[in-house]
């Protein structure tokens, strides 16, 4: 990956989750928010209710080899969580990357605005 390490501290996760925006679909959603560095960062989860470790691993491959084709057509700076939901066995890269490039490329072109709560 060209332009993208490996998020890996909880921290980034739970900010992504709780103040980022999100996209998805029914077998897939994708937490992203500012990272305010040169680099993108990608986390994947892959819970336990997705199958055994096989299962897992190979939904964690499709992820990252659909992401990485997909890698240049995405804005840099960001922090990005995918979730693998049920059904997401049955698809491939193209499948994800197709989601990729349509869906979510289009909500992170979006201007990120912060709500601030009082």
């Amino acid at each position: 990956m060209l332009f993208t390490t490996v998020l890996k501290d909880n921290g980034g996760f739970m900010r992504c989750y709780k103040k980022g925006r999100r996209v998805g679909c029914e077998w897939l959603c994708v937490h992203f928010f500012p990272n305010n560095m040169p680099v993108s960062r990608l986390g994947i989860t892959a819970g336990k209710k997705l199958g055994n470790a096989v299962t897992r691993n190979r939904v964690k491959r499709i992820i990252r080899a659909a992401y990485r084709q997909s890698e240049q057509g995405l804005p840099i700076g960001y922090d990005v969580v995918f979730v693998g939901r049920n059904g997401i066995q049955e698809k491939s890269s193209c499948d994800v990357q197709d989601f990729i490039q349509k869906r979510l490329a289009k909500e992170m072109d979006k201007p990120f605005v912060h709500n601030k709560k009082k």
